[in-house]
C-alpha cells in the first residue's frame, strides 16, 4: 500500500509522516485485492475559540468506491489514530461486503450435509421513509438557523440568490458545508 502524506496549513515533519505512514498502511493487511493508494492530509487550524486543532483526513479510492475518513483532535498524532481506527473500521466494513456479494448464495461451510441453517441476515439497506419538503427561497443564515433549529445534520433549501436547490450539512470541525448543483 502506497501512503502519500501531505500538510496543509503546515510543514509535515519526518516523524510525522513515518507515524501516519504506519497507522493508515495497516489498512493494507485487511484489503490486500487490488494496489491501494492512501492520500492523507494533515492540518492545523488555529483560531480563538479553539487555540489547535489538528485534523487528520484519508481518502482511498477502491474500484468504483471511495473510502473518506476525518478527525479531529489536539494533538496530530491523535487525530492521526482517530482517522486510521475510522478508515480501517470502514475498509472492514466494505470487504465484508464485497466478500458477501462474492460468495452469495454457498452454503457456509461451518454447516453440516443435510442441515439447513436458519439465521435471518439483515438484509441491504433499504429506504424505509419518503420526506416531501417545500423548499422555499432562504439565505444561508436562515437555513443554518433551520438546521440548528431542527436538531438535523443537513438541510435543503433554495437559495435565495441563486434559486438552486442547496445542501448545507454539519462537518465534523462544527462548521458548515453547502452542497450546490454545477449549472
Amino acid at each position: 500500500m502506497q501512503v502519500k502524506v501531505v500538510g496543509r496549513h503546515m510543514s509535515v515533519t519526518d516523524p510525522t509522516r513515518e507515524y501516519a505512514e504506519e497507522k493508515f498502511g495497516r489498512i493494507a493487511k485487511i484489503y490486500d485485492a487490488e494496489p491501494i493508494v492512501a492520500e492523507v492530509v494533515l492540518d492545523v487550524r488555529k483560531n480563538r475559540s479553539h487555540p489547535d486543532r489538528f485534523t487528520a483526513e484519508v481518502t482511498i479510492r477502491l474500484k468504483g468506491h471511495v473510502v473518506r475518513a476525518e478527525e479531529t483532535a489536539t494533538d496530530m498524532h491523535a487525530a492521526i489514530d482517530l482517522a486510521a481506527d475510522k478508515a480501517e473500521a470502514q475498509m472492514r466494513k466494505y470487504k465484508t461486503k464485497v466478500i458477501d456479494r462474492r460468495n452469495h448464495g454457498q452454503t457456509s461451510e461451518k454447516t453440516a450435509p443435510g442441515v439447513v441453517e436458519i439465521a435471518e441476515e439483515p438484509g441491504p439497506p433499504e429506504v424505509v421513509r419518503v420526506k416531501t419538503i417545500d423548499t422555499k427561497p432562504m439565505t444561508e443564515d436562515e437555513a443554518m438557523l433551520q438546521l440548528e433549529l431542527l436538531g438535523h445534520d443537513f438541510f435543503v433549501f433554495r437559495h435565495a440568490e441563486t434559486d438552486l436547490v442547496t445542501v448545507l450539512y454539519r462537518r465534523n470541525d462544527g462548521d458548515y458545508g453547502l452542497i450546490r448543483p454545477r449549472v
